[in-house]
């Protein structure tokens, strides 16, 4: 199985802002620093809408591609979501990077009235939702699909996304059968935290450990086989700090993920130390694991942009 590595390339992700200038903006300087990707979440907290955002986002720059981390599958028909995702691909020229997912944060379900099923399920759905979704962009006739969940009576996938045969996809999770998932149907794989409690919490903290990545790692590549090289894989980084005192801060983090403060360093959704620290540890960890592109926070975007200056497209 090939180690090739793939060059480096990072993105930020973000949820909210102001006003429509702000949001403007920080895209723009986005793409100015060198970063490849605005990502936005999608949860009913205070965020935007990631539809419009994305959107606005896109309009705003030349170059920056716009994605979601990720969309909840069982907040959109994927006949809807099919359609709005082609349209901003075709008016970006390809730039969007689809991620979508079954689902997680139980508070989302409860706020909203939505049934929080069994994690089983809710990836059965998304499954089937992109099976859906990537027949509606890519057949030119009308779609026929008979599954548990949808029905799909021959919808016609209209516009046409610019990518052929559709727009790049994006699966994360931090679970054997979405990982797997992700290797067989995705273009991008994001190496995340397992999050089957449905919040943030010790379970997902004791899954981003360095040897649980290594075990997430393998389970894609044995599910993906020869499509190894055509996927990318992914991280979202939820701490990235700048910061002479990289021990000092992990002494004081390495017990939320019961480890010691210098394995604490080494935990993959974290990034801690100088400039050149980092890079060492970027470089590092695509040895290790495979991963090429880093996302991050957007407080992060402007400290972090030495990073991705000294280390994009290496």
């Amino acid at each position: 199985m090939s180690n090739r590595a793939r060059p480096f390339r990072f993105g930020v992700i973000t949820s909210n802002a102001p006003d429509g200038d702000t949001w403007r903006a920080r895209a723009r300087r986005a793409e100015a620093l060198g970063y490849s990707t605005l990502f936005m979440p999608d949860h009913f907290q205070e965020q935007w809408a990631p539809i419009v955002g994305l959107t606005i986002a896109a309009e705003a720059t030349e170059r920056l591609n716009v994605g979601s981390l990720v969309f909840a599958n069982d907040y959109r028909h994927p006949v809807v979501l099919a359609k709005e995702i082609a349209t901003l691909d075709l008016a970006t020229e390809g730039r969007v990077e689809f991620g979508i997912g079954a689902g997680w944060r139980r508070s989302d379900y409860d706020g909203a009235g939505l049934t929080y099923d069994a994690p089983g399920l809710r990836i059965d759905r998304m499954a089937e939702s992109l099976a859906v979704m990537k027949a509606l962009w890519s057949s030119d006739e009308p779609v026929q699909f008979e599954g548990r969940h949808y029905t799909i009576a021959g919808a016609v996938g209209t516009p046409a996304p610019h990518r052929k045969p559709h727009p790049k996809v994006c699966i994360g999770g931090g679970g054997r059968r979405v990982l797997s998932i992700g290797a067989r149907e995705a273009d991008i794989v994001g190496i995340n935290a397992t999050l089957r409690a449905g919040e943030l919490g010790k379970e997902a903290a004791a899954s981003v450990t360095p040897s649980a990545f290594d075990e997430k790692v393998r389970w894609v590549r044995d599910a993906a086989g020869e499509r190894i090289d055509d996927i990318e894989l992914q991280c979202h980084c939820a701490v990235v700090m700048i910061v002479p005192n990289r021990s000092e801060i992990a002494a004081q983090l390495g017990p939320a993920f019961g480890l010691d403060p210098d394995e604490a360093l080494d935990v993959p959704i974290t990034l801690i130390g100088t400039v050149d620290e980092l890079c060492a540890a970027l470089e590092e960890r695509r040895r290790r694991y495979g991963i090429s592109y880093w996302v991050v926070p957007d407080d992060a975007m402007e400290p972090f942009a030495p990073v991705v200056e000294n280390l994009a497209g290496r």
